[in-house]
């Protein structure tokens, strides 16, 4: 009877050790499940970095790409703009750029090699990917000659000297002025007096003269007709009244149209 009652008393141990084993596992459980919700914003930050670093890896290697990759050097010089300059000889020029990577061309080194060219006002570069250099070009406009000695100097509105010839210069007006002076009042009252000219009027003037400001006066080609003008104020409607003048009067008559009172031109015969 005592063995029986033995084997019957073990029956509870098993079951108490089962359920701890149970009990044992849902702890376990329960204390991953905790662990992972106490570390879950580590887990996140650790995986943003992660994602950052290789963005960040992915952008240096494309900017170290565009930078140094041979595929996006210079191999091309294109040039427009110009008119009075050989293109092409921009183009030698600045030269010395090709092959280089596009982002590393050296900006400075191609103004440099552009001051050689007077008649270049200013530019503008473009880049066309994947190896084309643009530069536009704006050149001086020459407004008329100045002759200084045996030579005649093209001079732009700034009086900057643009071209050098023994001869006339075709196409301008010659500027008289005193002591041939690019930086005096008088120079200023002429370039704003020839601008202020319609282009087909402008064709017409052979020189230009003036030894103030207020004493601008015109040669016209042909038979020997002139133009006192005065000085350069209200030029657009002296412009528009010689004009008027020009229409009404007999082109073979020599003579002097004086506009130097805008409101009251007149043609007087010679």
């Amino acid at each position: 009877m005592a063995r029986r009652a033995s084997r019957r008393g073990a029956r509870p141990d098993e079951a108490t050790r089962a359920e701890l084993r149970r009990s044992a596992r849902e702890r376990r459980k329960f204390e991953r499940a905790e662990v992972r919700r106490f570390t879950r914003r580590a887990r996140n930050r650790k995986i943003g970095l992660a994602s950052l670093a290789g963005v960040l890896a992915t952008l240096i290697g494309l900017v170290f790409t565009a930078v140094y990759s041979p595929i996006l050097s210079l191999r091309t010089i294109s040039i427009d703009g110009t008119s009075r300059i050989n293109a092409v000889d921009v183009e030698s020029a600045v030269s010395g750029q090709l092959g280089t990577p596009l982002a590393l061309l050296d900006y400075d080194a191609i103004t440099q090699d552009l001051t050689v060219f007077p008649l270049i006002r200013s530019y503008v570069t473009e880049i066309v990917p994947p190896d084309t250099l643009l530069i536009h070009i704006t050149e001086r406009q020459p407004v008329g000659s100045v002759k200084v000695g045996e030579m005649y100097n093209l001079v732009d509105p700034a009086g900057i000297v643009v071209e050098q010839s023994a001869e006339r210069i075709a196409g301008v007006p010659v500027l008289d002025l005193p002591d041939g002076d690019l930086t005096g009042a008088a120079f200023t009252s002429m370039v704003a007096v020839l601008l202020a000219l319609p282009p087909e009027m402008l064709a017409q003037v052979d020189s230009v003269t003036a030894r103030t400001q207020d004493d601008v006066s015109l040669v016209l080609t042909g038979v020997g007709q002139g133009v006192t003008w005065g000085s350069a104020d209200d030029s657009v409607t002296k412009a528009n009244l010689l004009a008027q003048l020009i229409r009404l009067t007999d082109p073979t008559q020599p003579g002097v149209f004086d506009v130097s009172a805008p409101g009251n031109g007149v043609f007087r015969p010679s």
